[in-house]
């Protein structure tokens, strides 16, 4: 199980520094870009997620470049879950412990729970990005913004680093499978 996440205050900043639902309308462009690739993340018989990257030219260039990844959910999974899986992820991909504990204590303030069919959007502007939360049959929802590039990068190598836990995963999601 993988999932989205934004850092302590030194990196992110809430919504609440923002101009609310305008930014938030503003702000989805990425919705349009054209599909990089798509996989399906599941766990023994379970469906667990489905998720798309899009990029500006439909291309994936690589690490600290601009994409959005978006994850829909197939299942009920709480906030306190999706954390847990984070952190392994990271854990796997030798993050330093005291660093992946700061980003999920801040994650922990902003991240929901899902249910089947809500999403989660990273849109990343390769060193910056924005968190967003779609719940299903409800508008888009802005969580946070992501200011480190580490964080971000860190983030979307659980996707899309070529040392995922999942790179069966990663090569649909580039498109190269």
């Amino acid at each position: 199980m993988m999932l989205l996440l934004v850092s302590s205050t030194s990196f992110a900043s809430s919504p609440k520094t923002f101009d609310g639902l305008q930014l938030q309308v503003a702000d989805n462009r990425w919705a349009s870009w054209p599909i990089v690739g798509q996989a399906e993340f599941t766990w023994f018989w379970f469906d667990v997620y489905r998720s798309t990257l899009r990029t500006p030219d439909g291309i994936y260039h690589g690490e600290g470049k601009t994409a959005a990844l978006q994850i829909e959910y197939q299942r009920k999974i709480s906030a306190q879950e999706l954390l847990k899986a984070t952190r392994k992820q990271w854990l796997e991909m030798d993050y330093n412990e005291s660093l992946i504990d700061r980003w999920i204590n801040y994650l922990a303030t902003l991240f929901p729970s899902v249910v089947k069919g809500d999403q989660l959007i990273y849109v990343s502007q390769g060193g910056q990005g924005k968190l967003y939360f779609h719940p299903v049959k409800q508008t888009l929802q802005f969580v946070g913004t992501i200011n480190d590039t580490e964080l971000d990068r860190a983030f979307l190598g659980i996707w899309l680093a070529t040392n995922t836990e999942y790179p069966d995963l990663r090569l649909q999601l580039i498109g190269e499978k």
